[in-house]
């Protein structure tokens, strides 16, 4: 299972809430959690990263507010399931894929590449995931392979998808914080999502407090900061159940959780 964006406390509340029993009960061997808002809506604090791997996350997920939270170009360092984008400068600290064994004893390539377009400028995401593919190969070192690409524009994601389709088990788009409904497996056998959407408050403007946002889309001016709304955060995601023997993605389900999203639970034949 993948889940998107986690925003500010009602996000760390909805994992906390609902992924161990997302867990137990459909039998999850792996779990990635794109954490990159999780504090205070920009970067992921140390202890903070720590409550996703407590909750059931065996790999966290980066994106472009990767270092906002000074301290993790620090531990970033220290622990081997955290991935920033792959596509950052050459020397930033940290990794942009590792290879973890799920619960199942599977060995799990997890990429995360930043898009470019709308995006601050990145190395091309294209030949770094590529680059990280060909060095771990889906069937031959990984038993299944998961693209998280935080990227602004729907159509680089399905790029991505179609780049990497019959390569990787799964590539899902984060970064927009909205779900969307386009789960498919592609003819090569990877799975595609445009976006995962975000664990946290839906009754928001992306995950903070309606008034501020507001302001600026009527008036073009900041007159304050942005702050975390105060309801029940939603889990959004997708699941997948791939081929033991190939690492290709079988089957695809949207996950969303509590809060205001109308509920979507795994099914798997």
């Amino acid at each position: 299972m993948f889940l998107g964006d986690v925003a500010w406390k009602p996000g760390r509340d909805a994992i906390g809430r609902h992924l161990p029993q997302l867990i137990a009960d459909f039998g999850f061997d792996f779990v990635i959690v794109n954490g990159e808002n999780a504090s205070h809506g920009r970067g992921l604090t140390r202890s903070h990263f720590d409550f996703l791997v407590e909750a059931g996350a065996d790999v966290v997920t980066l994106g472009d507010h990767a270092f906002d939270q000074r301290e993790t170009l620090t531990y970033c360092e220290k622990v081997d399931n955290l991935v920033r984008p792959i596509n950052f400068m050459a020397g930033t600290p940290g990794r942009g894929a590792t290879l973890v064994t799920g619960r199942n004893g599977h060995q799990v390539l997890v990429i995360n590449a930043l898009g470019r377009v709308f995006m601050n400028p990145s190395e091309d995401p294209f030949h770094a995931v590529e680059n990280a593919i060909a060095a771990c190969p889906l069937g031959q070192v990984a038993d299944a392979i998961v693209v998280d690409f935080h990227a602004e524009a729907t159509s680089e994601k399905q790029a991505m998808g179609h780049f990497l389709d019959g390569r990787a088990s799964l590539v899902v788009g984060t970064h927009t914080h909205i779900p969307t409904s386009d789960h498919r497996i592609l003819s090569g056998g990877t799975g595609l999502m445009g976006d995962a959407g975000m664990c946290g408050d839906y009754d928001s403007v992306i995950g903070v407090e309606v008034e501020e946002p507001l302001k600026r889309f009527t008036t073009g001016l900041a007159t304050g900061r942005f702050e975390p709304p105060a309801g029940e955060g939603s889990l959004s995601g997708v699941a997948i159940e791939t081929d033991p023997k190939t690492g290709l993605c079988i089957s695809i389900c949207p996950v969303r959780v509590g809060g205001s999203l109308s509920e979507a639970l795994p099914v798997f034949d």
